[in-house]
């Protein structure tokens, strides 16, 4: 990682896969730097869920003030335009106050959001929506994937035809604006701040130890209890697209008698594992991303935060 010229409007990003100690390490520099913390995580802004999403814990919140963490109830919907303007109104807020900003989180596309620009556009005609989520229940996703692969080949080939919600979202405005989301996406809106990125990885090996690891400490700290409460609650990961997580949609099966505890506990060791992955293969993308070997730098996080610390100019 070169050394940069520091601006008074410089935004610092630390990315990473899971369990790479991305909290631990903006918690250090946001003391250095007197900085506060923007959380990047499509699951951390939910109520509920803090051991399953391995949220800040109550002590890590006292240590630096948060944002985006444990802010919306579970059927509230979020999304990565949604977080690109609040968080850019956030930032402008932190600014203000003579603070530093960090953003820290392993949800690329929300990232990618917020320092790239995110069109947002509205869709009036509901009536496409429901014929999209009717089509959805009828036919089921290839059949839209497909449609979508027709209409906006290039969205198509970035999304997962698993994430309906997305495949619908880009249909919805094909059809209601005559225009490919793809296309629509180029003319963003760029921020009026510099984002600094900065990755944290270790090799596979110790990464995957380390998700193991946290895994046994989640079961531990109680997720199937936090699980539960939500079941009580009469939330499902069926209905809730916000519980459709690692971590929450096994312990449901458990709880349901799907799954017994080994079984759940090396399903949810499994999931993370490719999802850490999926991470990795995405921020890989970013040229821009000053990569930061934790193996070789001896994961000393103190140490790591001064050394990035003076990488961005002391």
């Amino acid at each position: 990682m070169n050394k940069v010229k520091k601006k008074s409007n410089d935004v610092l990003a630390i990315v990473g896969p899971t369990a790479s100690g991305k909290t631990s390490l903006s918690i250090a520099l946001s003391k250095i730097i007197d900085a506060e913390i923007i959380s990047c995580d499509s699951r951390q802004v939910y109520k509920y869920i803090p051991i399953a999403t391995c949220a800040p814990t109550q002590e890590e919140l006292k240590e630096a003030k948060h944002h985006f963490v444990n802010e919306l109830k579970p059927e509230e919907e979020f999304n990565a335009g949604e977080f690109s303007k609040r968080a850019r109104i956030k930032i402008k807020e932190i600014q203000k106050r003579g603070k530093r900003v960090i953003i820290v989180g392993g949800s690329g596309l929300y990232l990618k959001a917020l320092i790239d620009g995110f069109f947002e556009i509205e869709i009036k005609d509901n009536t496409i929506r429901d014929r999209l989520n009717e089509a959805l229940e009828k036919k089921g996703p290839d059949s839209l994937y497909k449609e979508l692969k027709k209409a906006d080949p290039e969205s198509a080939a970035r999304m997962d035809p698993s994430k309906s919600r997305r495949v619908i979202r880009a249909l919805e405005v094909f059809y209601g604006t005559g225009r490919k989301i793809s296309e629509l996406q180029n003319e963003n809106v760029k921020p009026d701040f510099e984002c600094l990125q900065t990755g944290i990885l270790y090799d596979r090996e110790t990464l995957y130890k380390r998700i193991n690891e946290r895994v046994n400490n989640m079961i531990k700290a109680g997720l199937i209890d936090e699980v539960r409460a939500l079941q009580k609650k009469g939330y499902s990961y069926r209905t809730n697209n916000s519980l459709n997580t690692v971590g929450v949609k096994e312990a449901f099966r458990y709880l349901e008698e799907e799954l017994t505890l080994p079984e759940m506990t090396e399903l949810i060791k499994q999931n993370t594992r490719r999802y850490a992955k999926r991470q990795i293969t995405w921020f890989n993308k970013d040229k821009r991303i000053n990569w930061m070997d934790m193996n070789e730098l001896g994961g000393e996080i103190g140490q790591i935060s001064y050394i990035i610390y003076n990488l961005l100019g002391g």
